[in-house]
């Protein structure tokens, strides 16, 4: 299983009710022999363009952990699935999440001196 790190923006609507979207990414994850690790949402915020038609998009991010053939099903499913205005499905570098996990390491332990 390798990392990833999904980020959706959902459509502005749904905000007074973001758990049935969430619910719906969450299925579609497990679904797909995935696990979710974390999820953060980032609240609503205004977009660089217009998407859509909207000036708005909750964001959420979502660190998942994913077999080698749940990237592609994901996303042709997130490309059809109502409410979800854009997505981006990234997988996360083994060599730099280190060298990230190194750094900060480093930054803590100057900081404790």
């Amino acid at each position: 299983m390798q990392e990833y790190e999904l980020t959706v923006l959902i459509h502005p609507d749904l905000e007074t009710d973001l758990e049935k979207p969430l619910t719906v990414l969450r299925d579609i994850v497990a679904s797909n022999g995935g696990k979710i690790k974390s999820e953060d949402s980032w609240g609503k915020k205004k977009l660089a363009y217009k998407i859509a038609k909207q000036n708005f998009a909750v964001y959420v991010a979502l660190a998942v952990e994913l077999p080698a053939t749940a990237p592609q099903k994901i996303s042709n499913i997130l490309n059809i699935t109502d409410g979800v205005l854009r997505y981006l499905l990234v997988k996360i570098d083994d060599k730099e999440k280190a060298k990230l996990e190194a750094s900060k390491h480093a930054s803590n332990d100057q900081s404790e001196e």
